[in-house]
This record gives structure tokens, C-alpha cells and sequence, in this order.
């Protein structure tokens, strides 16, 4: 029995649906990628990207959705922000070759020196509209030249017939928004910023009020103030007449663009054009990435979600989660089958998938998490904790957390069978914030201890290992706070604005 639902769980995990529609509609701010409008859009671009690489069927990667879009509308006009489907067949071979191993991941990709190489680095910080933003903006590159009285004419005598532009500003850092027009005009038009008490050139050029935009079409051309809307489209219009912005593909066009299919067939020494594209855009080295020639050795993504630990006698619960010093546990109980090798139901299936999914994502974050176990019907402690618990009987799955040494323990109530990931974090999570009601467990459940051991346990021992599980409780909330997790996540983004970087 166990055997057989081992081997179910695997062959669920490996039959997800592929091909499933993208989490993002055509008129999203998140521009939808595939690997030849990545390369296109994204590895030749001068302007930095995030991509997040995703799965719809990943709940993370909906709970991702609102504030990915949010920062998207935010960055408008000074980076792009992009997602791929990996659970696309067409796109899974790149998603492999960008190293993704689980959903979502979230990429910057930075413009280097060498064209269509830009750097990679996996983005680690919080998924909140304002963590991306500001990760994001931190790298927009800097082209434009800081300025003063000393060297501005030798700045403005270098290439005479060449446009430029000067920002007059109080602040004394780089805005990003001027960064952005400077990558825009990269190679068409210079651009200085020069400090307000830099009063020499503030005279020089008329200006009277900060911050303040002039244009030197050229060294022997009269300069031209800026008097319009300090946002970057009138900027772009206004910059534009000594010189075109850089050519950039249209993110909305490529979106709506689709790889071409493949031909029936092709000679064996060719790789398919996926692949092709794959080989120009790995990541920088940095990343440790595979170097091999994906020509030579197809890149699939890995399945992103091991099983969880399985509990399959009543010795192993009673050792991990009901054991007189035992912290919380959290147990998905699986049902009796009707018959023997017979298949666990869908709402077992979805409640092991979901707990595998949670566990990994935690894994791969580094972040505390109480241990979920499985727990089979063939596990005598099972039928032992459904009946003192007053669980249904045992043809259903449940999903119990509980706290041996504290002596509670809570059920989870799937609304209509929903044993969805998201649903099921989210009443974790309620329960590391120390939200929810909480019962009594009845007497009995706990394994009893001998009084001669109860007796060996010194009471300085037992306060000094008592605090220090409450410490590591309270460690593991205060992540929980940090994390960014689905409902917490929705409201903190709902109430906490986004710095607005389009104006100088």
C-alpha cells in the first residue's frame, strides 16, 4: 500500500499539466516571454530585466502574481519585467538551461560589456512590489557623467557636433530615472548631472529652479531649457529632437508572438532552434551553471517537488511528533483504500502534492518550517489518532498540526476539498503566526514517560530547552512576518506604496 502510493505520488508529480495557459493575460504590464523574444527582449536589451520563471500550477507563483504585476507598473519605462512559462513544452529545455529548479524563480539580468551576454543573478529578496523595485532599480546602470564647475566644458568640448544633455539637481545621487533616459539615448546622447552648487554652470546655463533639464543639440547651438512634465515620456519627446532613442523590440508585439513549429523532421547534427537560442543565452559563469553544448546533452527541467517523509508505523509518530517533548508537527493523514493497491483518492493526491510543494519551497529558501510528515492508513497510530481526535472515519484525508509537548493541536478545513498549496500554507503560516483557535489534545495521545526518567530531568534543564524552543517559535514567525506569504502578503502590499521612481 505504501509502495504503491509512493509510486502514485511520483507519477502525479511528474504528470503535471504541461501546456497549461500562462498566468499572465495579453494585457498585463508583465511581459510574456519565450526563449527567442528572451533573447530579443531581454540578453540584447540595454536596460535591465527580472524575469520570473513560473508554472500555473505553482501557488506561489499565484500569490506572486499581484505584486509582480505591481512592480511591473512601477517600473515602467526603466526596466522590464518579464515572466516565462515553464510548464510550456517549448519552453521548458530553456527554463532547464537558466538553471530553474523550482517556482517560481526570479532572475535580474543586467547588460555587460559584451552584447547578448548580460549578467544573471538569481533575485533573493523579499516578493513584495517594493523588494523587486527597489532590487531592480538598484541595478539600472549608470551612463551618465557626474559633473562640476571644474570639468563641465571639458565634458561638453568632447565630440563638439555630438547632442547632450545636463540635469541640474539638489540631490546628490543618480535618480533612476535619468539613468533609464541615458540608457535610452546610449551612444546618441551624453548625459551629465550637475549639483546645484556647482554655481559656475548653474550661471552658465540659466537655470533658476531644480530640478531642471537642458538640451545642447550641438557645440555651437543655442541650448534648450525643459519646461514640460518632469515624466519620462514628455522627457523622451523632448530629448528626441536632437536625436532617436535606441531601437528597442516591442515588448507588447513579442509578446504575442509565438516560437515557429518545428519541422517534422531534421538532420540529427542540428539541435532544434529552442536549443539554439538556449546555447547564446546561459548564464554568466558566476552561476555555476553546466557548460555543456545543449546540442550535445537535451536540459530538462527537474521535477522542482521531492516527496515529504512518511510516518508508516505507530513508533516512527509517536518519535517524531508524539513523544512527551515533541515540538509541532504537521501530518497529512491519508485514507484507508478500498482495496488492496487501489489508488489514493484526488484529495489525498492534491494534499501530498501541496505539502511536498511547501516543504521544497521552504528547503530551498533556507527558511524554518515545521516538519510535515505523511501518514499512511496502514500506520496503526493513524486509526489510533482519527478516533481520539473524533476525525471522519478513515475513508477521507485530513490535515492535522499538533504540539505534544504544549498539548494542542489544531484540524485544517479545506473550503469544498480544497487541499490546494495555497490554501494549505496559508493556515501554516496562521499557525506560526499564532492565529487560530486551538484545542486540547485528549489525554493519552502523548506517549508516557517513565517517572524514574521524568525524575532525571533536572528543572533548570527543562526551562533552559523549554526557552529555547520558544525562541526558536518566535525566530520562525518573525520569518514567517518577513517571507511574504499569501494573505499576509496581499494586505502588507495593499498598505505599503511603492517609491515612485518616474520622475528626476
Amino acid at each position: 500500500m505504501l509502495h504503491s502510493a509512493s509510486l502514485l505520488l511520483v507519477a502525479f508529480l511528474a504528470a503535471l499539466p504541461v501546456n497549461a495557459d500562462g498566468l499572465y493575460t495579453k494585457n498585463s504590464p508583465v511581459i510574456q516571454l519565450n526563449p527567442k523574444t528572451y533573447k530579443s527582449l531581454i540578453a540584447n536589451s540595454n536596460h535591465t530585466s527580472i524575469v520570473e520563471f513560473y508554472a500555473p500550477w505553482c501557488g506561489h507563483c499565484k500569490n506572486l502574481k499581484p505584486a509582480y504585476e505591481k512592480a511591473a507598473k512601477n517600473l515602467d519605462g526603466l526596466a522590464k519585467v518579464a515572466a516565462i512559462n515553464c510548464d510550456d513544452d517549448e519552453n521548458k529545455p530553456f527554463c532547464g538551461q537558466m538553471g530553474v529548479q523550482g517556482f517560481p524563480t526570479l532572475k535580474i539580468v543586467t547588460p555587460s560589456k559584451k552584447p547578448g551576454k548580460p549578467r544573471v543573478e538569481d533575485y533573493q529578496g523579499a516578493r513584495t512590489a517594493k523588494g523587486i523595485v527597489d532590487a531592480v532599480v538598484d541595478r539600472i546602470p549608470n551612463h551618465v557623467k557626474r559633473a562640476t564647475d571644474k570639468d563641465l566644458d571639458k565634458w561638453l568640448g568632447q565630440n563638439e557636433d555630438w547632442p547632450k544633455a545636463i540635469l541640474f539637481t539638489e540631490k546628490g545621487t543618480t535618480g533612476a530615472l535619468i539613468r533609464a533616459l541615458a540608457v535610452d539615448f546610449l551612444g546618441a546622447i551624453d548625459i551629465a548631472q550637475v549639483r546645484d552648487k556647482e554655481s559656475a554652470s548653474v550661471e552658465k546655463f540659466g537655470v533658476t529652479e531644480f530640478p531642471a533639464l537642458v538640451l545642447v543639440p550641438s557645440a555651437d547651438a543655442e541650448h534648450k531649457l525643459y519646461t514640460g512634465e518632469l515624466k519620462k515620456k514628455p522627457i523622451t519627446e523632448f530629448l528626441s529632437q536632437a536625436a532617436a532613442p535606441n531601437p528597442d523590440a516591442s515588448p507588447r508585439s513579442a509578446s504575442d508572438s509565438k516560437p515557429k513549429p518545428k519541422p517534422k523532421s531534421k538532420p540529427a547534427s542540428k539541435p532544434t532552434s529552442v536549443v539554439d537560442d538556449a546555447e547564446d543565452l546561459k548564464p554568466s559563469a558566476s552561476q555555476d551553471q553546466d557548460e555543456t553544448d545543449p546540442s550535445e546533452k537535451p536540459v530538462q527541467v527537474p521535477i522542482p517537488v521531492p516527496p515529504i517523509p512518511t510516518l508508516s508505523t505507530a513508533e516512527s509518530l509517536e518519535s517524531a511528533c508524539l513523544a512527551p517533548k515533541s515540538g509541532t508537527c504537521v501530518l497529512v493523514i491519508l485514507p484507508e483504500a478500498s482495496e488492496p493497491d487501489a489508488a489514493l483518492p484526488a484529495s489525498a493526491t492534491e494534499a501530498l502534492a501541496s505539502f511536498a510543494e511547501i516543504g521544497h519551497k521552504h528547503a530551498q529558501r533556507g527558511t524554518h518550517l515545521f516538519p510535515l510528515y505523511a501518514v499512511p492508513a496502514i500506520n496503526t497510530g493513524s486509526k489510533t489518532l482519527r478516533e481520539a481526535l473524533a476525525l471522519a472515519d478513515g475513508q477521507t484525508v485530513e490535515i492535522i498540526a499538533l504540539n505534544a509537548r504544549r498539548g494542542w493541536w489544531r484540524r485544517f478545513s479545506g473550503a469544498d476539498g480544497d487541499f490546494g498549496a495555497v490554501a494549505v500554507e496559508s493556515w501554516i503560516d496562521g499557525i506560526r503566526l499564532g492565529e487560530g483557535s486551538k484545542e486540547k489534545l485528549p489525554e493519552g495521545i502523548v506517549a508516557s514517560v517513565e517517572a524514574e526518567a521524568e525524575a532525571e530531568v533536572e528543572p533548570e534543564t527543562e526551562t533552559v530547552e523549554v526557552e529555547a524552543e520558544t525562541e526558536a517559535e518566535a525566530e520562525a514567525e518573525a520569518e514567517a512576518e518577513a517571507e511574504v506569504e499569501p494573505e499576509a502578503e496581499t494586505k502588507a502590499e495593499a498598505e505599503e506604496p511603492v517609491v515612485e521612481h518616474d520622475e528626476l
